[in-house]
């Protein structure tokens, strides 16, 4: 038996194992010293917020979180199925170069300016990257400089060398890459396309459009928005992040508060609110928010019974956006403001069945490109189970609160119902009318036919 101890574990000639337990000892001591790779012990802190999706959130719609045409980052480089936009970043970085040259910029110093922050890129991943510095300099350094180039073109803070370049010529291709570019897991830290920025431009003034403004910019051609100057001075953690920020309202009326962490009523357990037709049984009427900064503004008031909520694009484009921002946010909480994820899970609240979804579609709340209403009601529904949420920490608690008592109050709602079941259209009032006539007469007659009986005519 001593030299079973020594050895590599065995079966004997009758099929009885002999253990090696010094050997098991000897491997499982030395795992326990490794750092895990696929979610580093410091993925919790601020620095890190670039993240695989979680599985919960990743099962829902996977093709909207993987990049179709451009690898950014190292989460998927090298994969074969992007390796046409690959070809074109080092044609890209040949462009900049050549401006950079008048200034006498070159290649060296923008490998030299992001390796003196691998470091800090390193941290800004929930991963731990397995390839060299030498790889991650050079691949920061393409990345960057394309996205860069790609902005300043389509912002005109330069002219693109080809009149005939492929990538701004083809539709199909911009509208790929601007989806790509906003992908949790096809990210690079914002601070390295500053860095390229500030060497590509050293000259530019306050006059000239920043980077942030250029990158707004590229975007509004997918996401329509308006006044996007006044975001200019948002941060971001990465273009995802940037983007995302913009959207966040800036109003500070009661029923858009920010979370308080040191609010002490957040320890009571806050109901969700109820569908579309079941508020409006409760007499609550839902209207388009007009002059809405966001979408994600809503506001109820308890004394009318109006729930306002801004109009909503629902398109492929804006699924992808609504996901990966709740995807961050599920990673990111702790830094940043769950907006996307309250407002995902606020509408999934509302919308219980495709009537529900109709309502909001009529009433303009919802522009639906998705298809059919059942389509609408299952991609919020399907959010909303895929991340965590504390109601009691959402920018929607106190519109929450209000709309719920509101249903608690029977004098406001008795009538209300009375009201949604026999005159919510005119077809079921003349119902109602008709069957109230029918009534009153067949009481009539019942009455006639007793009275007649009782005092029967004289003869």
């Amino acid at each position: 038996m001593s030299n079973a101890s020594s050895s590599p574990d065995q079966t004997q000639g009758n099929g009885v194992e002999i253990i090696n337990i010094s050997e098991m000892v000897r491997l499982l001591t030395q795992s326990m010293g490794q750092d895990p790779k696929l979610l580093k012990k410091t993925a919790g802190r601020e620095c890190c917020s670039i993240f695989r999706v979680p599985p919960s959130i990743m099962k829902i719609h996977p093709e909207v979180f993987r990049p179709q045409i451009l690898s950014i980052g190292p989460y998927y480089h090298g994969e074969n199925h992007l390796e046409m936009i690959q070809e074109h970043k080092r044609r890209f970085l040949a462009v900049v170069l050549m401006r950079t040259q008048a200034f006498n910029v070159g290649l060296d110093d923008f490998f030299r300016a992001i390796h003196e922050k691998v470091d800090r890129i390193k941290s800004c991943y929930s991963e731990t990257i397995e390839c060299s510095n030498r790889e991650l300099i050079e691949m920061m350094v393409l990345d960057g400089c394309f996205i860069m180039e790609l902005v300043c073109v389509v912002g005109r803070l330069v002219e693109t060398p080809d009149e005939d370049e492929s990538l701004f010529q083809l539709p199909w291709i911009l509208n790929f890459l601007s989806r790509d570019l906003l992908k949790l897991e096809n990210q690079i830290p914002f601070f390295v396309i500053q860095t390229l920025f500030d060497l590509s431009f050293p000259n530019n003034t306050s006059r000239s459009p920043s980077l942030t403004k250029l990158v707004m910019a590229f975007f509004d051609y997918s996401i329509q928005r308006t006044e996007w100057d006044r975001y200019t001075s948002n941060k971001g953690e990465h273009l995802l992040d940037l983007i995302r920020s913009t959207f966040i309202p800036s109003t500070n009326d009661n029923n858009n508060n920010n979370y308080d962490d040191d609010d002490t009523s957040n320890s009571g357990f806050l109901q969700c609110i109820q569908p579309v037709e079941k508020l409006r049984a409760a007499g609550i009427k839902l209207k388009k928010k007009k002059d809405a900064e966001s979408f994600l503004e809503i506001k109820f008031s308890p004394k009318n019974g109006i729930l306002e909520i801004a109009s909503l694009e629902t398109h492929d484009f804006m699924s992808t956006f609504l996901l990966n921002c709740v995807a961050f946010e599920q990673c990111y909480g702790n830094y940043c403001l769950t907006h996307f994820t309250s407002y995902v899970n606020f509408m999934g609240y509302l919308m219980n069945s495709s009537s529900d979804a109709e309502h909001l579609r009529d009433k303009g709340i919802i522009e639906n490109y998705f298809g059919s209403d059942e389509e609408v009601v299952k991609f919020f529904n399907d959010v909303g189970k895929g991340g965590f949420l504390d109601l009691n920490r959402s920018y929607l608690k106190k519109v929450i609160e209000d709309v719920n008592e509101y249903n608690r109050n029977k004098s406001n709602v008795q009538w209300a119902r009375f009201n949604y079941n026999y005159f919510r259209t005119r077809w079921i009032f003349l119902s109602a009318f008709a069957a109230l006539i029918i009534l009153v007469l067949t009481v009539i007659q019942s009455f006639m036919s007793v009275f007649a009986y009782v005092n029967p005519p004289l003869q």
